[in-house]
C-alpha cells in the first residue's frame, strides 16, 4: 500500500516551517526558520515585521523541505496548515501559502489548531505512545481525533508570565530560556513566592506575576541588592510546582496512567526533570518530545493533520486565519 505523505506548514508566531512526513509519524523532513534574532533587539515580536519575514521565508522553506524529505512536490498527498491561534497576520501566510498548493496539486487541505499540534509532537518521539493519556497543556486525550479539556489558564499563561519576568529583568528574548539558564545559578527556596491557588485543574500565574514584579520593585526604591538568580529560580519554582501538582491531580482524579509534555513551556529543564520524577515515583509513564519538537514545528502540524484525514476531516479553499482560536478546535469534544 502506497505510503500517504503530508505537508505540514506553520507559520504562527515568529518561526517559518515546513515538514513532510510519512504516514503521519516517520519525519522525512522538519525545517525551521527562525526570527529570533530579528526581534531580540525589540524583546518580543513585532507582528508586522513577522509576517513580512514570513513571506519571504515561506516558499524557500517549503523547497528545502521538500528537497530533504528526497521527494517530488507532485507526490504530496495531502497539506495540513496551522489555522490558528497565533498572530493574524503570521497565520495568514501559512493559510494562503497552503490554499495555493493544495489548489494546485488538487490535494485535500487541513486546518490544524497549533496547541494541538504541540500534543501531536510526542507521536513523533515516542513510537509506542498510544492514546489515551494526561497532556499538559491539561488535557485528557482519549483517542487521536477524541479530546476533554480539565483546565486551562484563567489569565496569562505560563509561558507569558515568563517572558514577562524576563523582560522586567532585562534578560534577552526569548525570556523562558533565559529565566530557566539563569535559574541554574540561583537558589529556589530563597524567596517564598505564592504558589498559585485556582480551584480544579485551571491556572493562574498574574498573582504570581505581580508578587515577583512588587519584590522587584520594592527592593529598588530601597536601593537593597537584588540576587537574579534567586529571583529566577525562586519564580520558576512557584511556576513548575503548580504545573506539577495540578497535572498529577488530574491524572489522579482521572485514573490515567500515561502523562505527557507538550507545548513551549515544555523546553524548560527544571518543569521536565521534575514532572518526570514525580511520574516515576507514582507509577506513571512519562513522555517528552525532542526539544525541538517543543518549539513551533511543522511536523508536529502534519501529525496533527494526518490523524485528521483518517476521518475525513479536511478543510475549504475558504479556510482563514483564527488568531484567538481556543483548544477545542476542529475535534470532538466531551
Amino acid at each position: 500500500m502506497e505510503k500517504l505523505l503530508t505537508l505540514g506548514i506553520e507559520t504562527s508566531c515568529d518561526e517559518t516551517a515546513a515538514a513532510v512526513l510519512r504516514d503521519g509519524r516517520e519525519i522525512l523532513s522538519n525545517v525551521i526558520s527562525t526570527q529570533i534574532p530579528l526581534h531580540q533587539k525589540f524583546g518580543g515580536v513585532v507582528p508586522e515585521i513577522a509576517s513580512r519575514k514570513h513571506i519571504l521565508n515561506i516558499m524557500p522553506v517549503i523547497d528545502e523541505s521538500i528537497r530533504k524529505a528526497g521527494v517530488e512536490l507532485s507526490q504530496i498527498n495531502q497539506i495540513a496548515v496551522t489555522y490558528g491561534p497565533g498572530l493574524v497576520g503570521a497565520l495568514l501566510v501559512g493559510v494562503s501559502a497552503a490554499k495555493t498548493l493544495a489548489f494546485a496539486l488538487k490535494v485535500p487541505l487541513i486546518a490544524v489548531n497549533h496547541l494541538e499540534g504541540h500534543i501531536f509532537a510526542n507521536f513523533l518521539s515516542e513510537p509506542e505512545l498510544e492514546p489515551p493519556f494526561l497532556a499538559l497543556v491539561v488535557s485528557k486525550m482519549i483517542d487521536y481525533n477524541d479530546f476533554k479539556l480539565l483546565g486551562q489558564t484563567r489569565d496569562d499563561a505560563a509561558g507569558e508570565a515568563f517572558d514577562k519576568i524576563a523582560r522586567v529583568m532585562d534578560l534577552p528574548y526569548p525570556g523562558g530560556p533565559q529565566i530557566d539558564k539563569l535559574a541554574k545559578l540561583g537558589n529556589p527556596n530563597a524567596i517564598d513566592f505564592p504558589h498559585p491557588k485556582v480551584d480544579e485543574f485551571d491556572f493562574s500565574f498574574s498573582g504570581l506575576k505581580s508578587a515577583v514584579l512588587n519584590y522587584l520593585n520594592s527592593a529598588n526604591m530601597k536601593g537593597e541588592p537584588v540576587n537574579n538568580a534567586d529571583v529566577a529560580a525562586s519564580f520558576q519554582k512557584a511556576v513548575v510546582d503548580s504545573l506539577i501538582e495540578k497535572t498529577l491531580d488530574a491524572a489522579k482524579n482521572l485514573g490515567m496512567k500515561k502523562i505527557v509534555l507538550a507545548g513551549g513551556v515544555a523546553a524548560n529543564s527544571e518543569l521536565e526533570k521534575n514532572l518526570r520524577e514525580a511520574c516515576e515515583k507514582r507509577g506513571l509513564k512519562f513522555f517528552y518530545p525532542s526539544k525541538i519538537l517543543c518549539t513551533d514545528n511543522a511536523a508536529m502540524i502534519a501529525c496533527r493533520g494526518y490523524y485528521q484525514s483518517l476521518k475525513n476531516d479536511f478543510a475549504q479553499y475558504d479556510l482563514n486565519a483564527v488568531p484567538n482560536l481556543n483548544f477545542k478546535g476542529a475535534v470532538k469534544w466531551n
